[in-house]
């Protein structure tokens, strides 16, 4: 079995180093050939090649270079570099993971090969069609053919737009990945997160177009964290490039937030661990939180994630400086948390579901 996979964006690094890890540990991985193709969507070295390193997944077979641009012009270019490279590979599938424009770029130009698709993290829904993310989720899953779901939630929309007959409910391959990189983190050492003493901090992370794209919503949220680091305790902001283009355009100057670059995956989950509670945009920061059971402040109006709602795990609160600092007051009463990711096994489940759909199609 031939696989290709597509990635463009760190998240997607994550996951597919628990695909890469459970191909290694398959009993058929001698007959799993996987191939990994970097659309370069995040391209500086603290968005992408840290994370091959740290992660230990294998330089990608083919990187395009894609680099920023405009949603249409970003994606349009994708697909023109990736149709040549498809074409010639002629996978038995083409894995596809999130969210992002790469995901998007992947799932059309396979289709329109006659590529059978494989989406990993299949039928999450916000509901708003305002943020890119929910469009190319929806793309992605209309055009796969196996429709690899993290919980039961995701099922469930799945069936209600008549896709159940392609889902299959493998678990998170986030929390897999948590957990193994959780371990290694922490024998490892060092870094920012030892600067800080548990609980003695919060995190913060904005990234996403809605929040750094719209002035007066980064203006809001920026002054809500100033707020924060002000009256409750020390806010950590690791500065996503966009985002640090963004306030350098707005001419914003933090009052009391400490600023940093990007950190890596393993200092990242350190520093979630560590922290009194975090404040965020991002869907994978959202479950990392969950995951090491720190409250979560999200700061969009709907989420993907709505397993993490429950109990106060974590908290909408948009860009609403009043509702920011109120969730930041009372996240203390959150918890508890349940298990609704998985048992911490779906890379395997993941690989399992690939043999079996390539079998069923004669595609061995």
């Amino acid at each position: 079995m031939r696989i290709v996979s597509i990635v463009g964006a760190r998240p997607q690094f994550v996951k597919v180093a628990v695909v890469c890890r459970a191909i290694a540990a398959h009993p058929e991985a001698d007959a799993i050939e996987h191939r990994i193709v970097h659309t370069g969507q995040h391209y500086d070295v603290a968005m992408s090649d840290v994370f091959f390193q740290e992660l230990e997944i294998p330089a990608p077979d083919h990187h395009l270079g894609v680099g920023s641009a405009g949603h249409a012009a970003q994606t349009g270019e994708m697909m023109k570099r990736l149709e040549p490279v498809l074409a010639a590979a002629r996978p038995d599938w083409v894995v596809l993971y999130g969210d992002t424009n790469s995901t998007l770029a992947g799932a059309v130009t396979a289709a329109k090969l006659h590529l059978p698709v494989a989406h990993v993290e299949a039928g999450l829904r916000s509901f708003n069609r305002a943020m890119p993310e929910e469009i190319n989720r929806i793309v992605a899953d209309h055009l796969g053919e196996l429709l690899l779901c993290p919980t039961e939630a995701a099922m469930e929309n799945l069936r209600r737009e008549g896709l159940c007959e392609r889902a299959r409910l493998t678990g998170d391959v986030m929390y897999d990945a948590a957990l193994a990189a959780r371990r290694l983190a922490r024998t490892r050492g060092g870094g920012p997160a030892e600067r800080w003493a548990a609980g003695g901090f919060a995190l913060a992370t904005v990234h996403r177009a809605e929040n750094t794209d719209d002035p007066a919503r980064l203006r809001a949220i920026l002054d809500a964290l100033d707020d924060i680091a002000e009256s409750l305790c020390p806010v950590l902001l690791p500065l996503h490039p966009r985002t640090r283009r963004a306030v350098e355009a707005s001419g914003w100057k933090p009052r009391a937030i400490e600023l940093t670059g990007p950190v890596s995956y393993h200092q990242m989950l350190l520093l979630e661990g560590r922290a009194r509670f975090i404040l965020t945009d991002s869907g994978g920061v959202q479950k990392e939180a969950y995951f090491a059971r720190v409250p979560c402040i999200t700061l969009r109006d709907q989420t993907e994630w709505v397993e993490t709602l429950a109990n106060g795990c974590n908290v909408l609160a948009g860009s609403d400086g009043a509702k920011i600092l109120e969730a930041a007051r009372r996240a203390s009463q959150a918890g508890p948390w349940t298990a609704v990711y998985g048992d911490g096994n779906a890379g395997r489940a993941t690989i399992e579901a690939l043999l079996e759909g390539a079998r069923r199609g004669g595609r061995e």
